[in-house]
């Protein structure tokens, strides 16, 4: 086996990615510290072409050095949009006629392996500060909670590796 070189994977431009048809699935990061996270799920989600993140809250934006050294670029490819108020934004969101799920560990949440999402239908995932989680009032809000199963001694996931965890897993149910 001989790994790939950049030219033999040839990736679509920016504006050939802003072109394709993307998943059914907008992020919503709810008051997110750390810039690298922010910078890592925007390169989830050009990764699994993902229609577009909403920064909301403190959550930083770009251009900054701290997203763009994990985001590698994809700042420029991902539809993006700031929020001042993550509530405000899922009820409009709602209103628009997303499904809200709220990513997080709660009473009479979904585990990430039993969700079957409806392909006809467009999502929004929820994920929360890396402290506090996402807040109470959105999670009141939501249409579900997913929880990552999880079984070691920690007791939460890193934002931007439960991003991808339930991105990917939301793509591979919706294409397969």
């Amino acid at each position: 086996m001989r790994k790939l070189s950049m030219d033999d994977l040839n990736r679509d431009s920016v504006e050939e990615f802003k072109n394709k048809k993307k998943i059914p699935l907008v992020l919503v990061l709810d008051n997110v510290r750390s810039l690298n996270n922010v910078g890592s799920v925007f390169r989830t989600a050009d990764s699994f072409m993902v229609e577009k993140v909403y920064l909301c809250g403190i959550t930083g934006t770009p251009p900054h050095r701290d997203i763009e050294k994990t985001a590698l670029g994809a700042t420029e490819s991902v539809e993006w949009e700031h929020a001042p108020d993550t509530l405000e934004l899922v009820k409009q969101l709602k209103g628009q006629g997303f499904v809200i799920g709220s990513v997080e560990q709660a009473e009479n949440s979904l585990k990430l392996n039993k969700f079957i999402p409806e392909p006809e239908k467009h999502y929004a995932f929820v994920l929360g500060n890396e402290v506090f989680g996402v807040e109470q009032e959105v999670i009141n809000h939501s249409d579900f909670v997913l929880e990552i199963p999880q079984f070691g001694t920690k007791h939460s996931l890193n934002i931007s590796v439960a991003t991808g965890v339930v991105v990917w897993d939301f793509l591979s149910k919706i294409t397969s």
